[in-house]
């Protein structure tokens, strides 16, 4: 009879034969392999069914050719991707990024995440991913605007309220979401909620810019519990200086704890005496506002250091956010956290931890949590924004901060359900694929082979 690692094998070897020049996309299947063909094997239910099979082949894959102009009158072409990865549960929700390194594994890699994601905050919606390689860094609001509205052109046949419905994402933000929405009510004579992520004034959420920085502190916490711990006066490090690190940081000082770090593509702030309420504002001026880079931090607080070309992970702590980007943290820097007294590490961004960093946490048995549940907190409230579009109704900051903060608890106790073992030890990594698998498998199940 065929083991377990055999089955695990010769799965992969199917999707490495399918997808063999997609690092990132392979990385994330094989990721949940491991952990959710043993649950399949143990469950009747699910044999001869080719469920993981299919969950891995997209339902539809879209590029398309942006073709826009600069300031300067000259032409550029980019690339376009939508990818449309499952439906079983609800309408493709995920969203979109705009940043040179975009190519096919990333975003495929990101919608298979984006399924279970989906899946684990409880509400009815499928997972997608899209973007360009298109880089806004350095362009004006007008290229920007020509930019989107070249996007949008293309990618309107493919979305809808019922279809599919975008976010932001990395170099996606608030103004793109602006222009993205403008072309789309332009083009199809129709206000509806088909983005998310928009502004108030126009059918956008409250804490929708927190809700992933938020949601990853909020996963922390419901593991600390567990331990009978919390953030209150903890040392904790965070990567990454945009949207998802700016609200962690916020979060984790409204808990008691002490941020002491923030980074960017250039390097580490790190500050000893803690990253306070008023620092924190600074920084967010700083990158929002000024969009300078985080080294500018030391001209005005000189006691702070900045670590060129350095990541947070070699700074002693007792938590560690990783919110930047892919990857960012490896096996070496995860012996050193370990070393240096780590207890937590939440993932804010997507697939942050290299599996060998995630194996060496694991073996610690310290507290990790993978993105696809810690990260969760956005696409939970672009959740919540439909809902709210739908209903043609707004809820108070207050109310959506609430329902957050409860579907992370509930994510966190599915992860605590499947992924605990004799010992009590809780592996999330288990808790979060078997249990965002389980939903979305047996809504396939139902619908047939489709």
């Amino acid at each position: 009879m065929e083991s377990q690692q055999e089955a695990i094998d010769k799965f992969m070897e199917g999707v490495k034969a399918r997808n063999m020049h997609e690092p990132e996309f392979l990385q994330a299947v094989q990721e949940v392999a491991e952990t959710v063909i043993p649950y399949i094997k143990s469950h009747d239910i699910y044999k001869g069914k080719y469920i993981l099979t299919r969950m891995v082949e997209p339902e539809r894959v879209i590029m398309f050719r942006v073709s826009w102009v600069d300031d300067a009158g000259i032409i550029h072409v980019n690339r376009g991707f939508r990818v449309q990865m499952n439906s079983a549960i609800g309408p493709y929700k995920g969203g979109l990024r705009f940043h040179p390194s975009v190519n096919l594994s990333i975003l495929k890699f990101l919608a298979f995440e984006q399924v279970f994601k989906n899946s684990l905050t409880t509400l009815p919606m499928g997972g997608g991913k899209g973007g360009s390689d298109f880089d806004p860094k350095g362009k004006s609001d007008d290229e920007i605007m020509r930019f989107c509205h070249a996007f949008m052109s293309e990618l309107f046949r493919h979305i809808g309220h019922n279809i599919d419905v975008p976010a932001g994402d990395i170099g996606v933000g608030a103004r793109e979401v602006g222009f993205l929405f403008g072309m789309y009510k332009k083009i199809c004579n129709n206000f509806t909620g088909v983005l998310t992520g928009k502004g108030l004034t126009w059918g956008g959420s409250l804490i929708r810019p927190e809700a992933t920085g938020y949601g990853n502190v909020y996963f922390a916490q419901n593991m600390l519990v567990q331990k009978k711990d919390s953030f209150e006066r903890k040392t904790v490090v965070i990567s990454g200086s945009g949207n998802v690190a700016q609200y962690a940081a916020e979060k984790v000082i409204q808990l008691g704890g002490k941020v002491v770090s923030l980074s960017d593509s250039s390097g580490t702030l790190f500050d000893a005496e803690g990253i306070d309420a008023e620092k924190l504002a600074f920084v967010m001026q700083l990158k929002n506002v000024k969009r300078a880079r985080i080294s500018s931090y030391v001209e005005t607080y000189p006691h702070a250091q900045f670590l060129k070309g350095k990541t947070p992970w070699s700074i002693p702590c007792e938590v560690a956010l990783p919110c930047a980007t892919q990857n960012e943290l490896d096996v070496k820097a995860a012996e050193q956290l370990l070393a240096n007294g780590c207890i937590c590490v939440s993932e804010g961004a997507n697939m942050p931890c290299t599996p060998e960093a995630i194996q060496a946490f694991q073996k610690a048995k310290i507290l990790f949590a993978p993105g696809k549940a810690s990260n969760a907190g956005g696409v939970a409230t672009s959740g919540l924004e439909m809902t709210q579009n739908s209903l043609r109704f707004k809820w108070s900051r207050n109310e959506v901060d609430a329902k957050l903060k409860e579907i992370m608890e509930d994510i966190h106790n599915s992860c605590a359900r499947y992924g605990t073992d004799p010992s009590g030890y809780v592996d999330y990594v288990k808790g979060a694929n078997i249990a965002g698998f389980v939903k979305v498998a047996d809504a396939m199940l139902a619908q047939g082979i489709v």
